[in-house]
């Protein structure tokens, strides 16, 4: 199973996930450690939720058009919108 590493506010939460889990609907639910997630609309139109991607990178899949036109050149810097993403291997996430 996938293991999430997300830092936030300087702490670092830690957690395995089913595989396919979107981290925003586990922090809708108020699944530990995901709360801490800032999100809101959770279907790409806000971009409260995106996140720098630290490591895992090369396992997501491309932006999708939501993405590149919420973030535009931050995609190049490894920005994606969480709400957007399904976790199926480990993954290292900034958000700040």
């Amino acid at each position: 199973m996938p293991i999430v590493t997300f830092h936030k506010n300087g702490q670092t939460y830690r957690d395995e996930v089913q595989p396919k889990t979107n981290l925003v609907v586990r922090a809708g639910i108020k699944a530990y450690p995901y709360p801490h997630l800032k999100y809101e609309c959770g279907m790409g139109k806000c971009s409260k939720c995106a996140t720098r991607v630290i490591a895992g990178a090369e396992h997501l899949p491309p932006p999708n058009w939501k993405e590149k036109k919420q973030l535009g050149e931050r995609l190049e810097q490894g920005w994606r919108l969480t709400c957007q993403l399904w976790i199926e291997h480990d993954i290292e996430l900034l958000q700040e």
